[in-house]
């Protein structure tokens, strides 16, 4: 079943940007003001396009303020609280963007947060035939996270595939 699943997600990617050869939305994962500034711009650029912010409730007046001084207007964003974490970022939003018939999306985040977003990403919402356009934010003094971070979170998007349940909840410091 595996082995079938890793091989259907390409072709779902491959259709998804067939569909939508170009970005429908935007969606910014949280945690870090100089993220949510470059998202505000590339918003700011795109004026088609909306935008979807997976953060914590404790950021929504910063998230919010960041868009409002760059002039994106409001009723573009929306928020999403549900994620504990990088995996359930993509978990908890794919059902969205499927229902909403978005197939292709930017994906903003940290530079040194990418590699494992997009792994996340590409099993994630690949799974569900929605392709992603990465936009790394340059970030300093960060060291690209480790092998360890990224094989583990591939294997809780697996899971997740598989059972519906990532295992955020054995442990609330993923």
């Amino acid at each position: 079943m595996l082995t079938l699943l890793i091989g259907i997600i390409p072709v779902r990617i491959a259709l998804a940007y067939h569909q939508a050869p170009r970005p429908l939305a935007i969606l910014v994962l949280g945690g870090d003001s100089v993220r949510m500034n470059s998202a505000a711009r590339l918003a700011k650029e795109n004026p088609d396009l909306n935008v979807w912010i997976s953060d914590f409730p404790k950021f929504y007046e910063t998230d919010r303020a960041i868009f409002q001084e760059v002039g994106v207007e409001e009723k573009r964003i929306h928020y999403d609280f549900r994620a504990t974490d990088t995996v359930t970022n993509f978990t908890t939003t794919v059902g969205i963007f499927t229902r909403a018939g978005i197939r292709h999306l930017y994906l903003v985040t940290s530079d040194y947060h990418m590699t494992r977003a997009r792994a996340i990403a590409t099993l994630v919402f690949g799974s569900r035939g929605v392709a992603i356009t990465p936009v790394p934010v340059p970030s300093e003094n960060h060291p690209a996270e480790s092998i360890w971070r990224v094989s583990r979170d591939i294997i809780r998007s697996f899971l997740w595939i598989l059972t519906g349940r990532s295992g955020a909840s054995l442990n609330p410091r993923l």
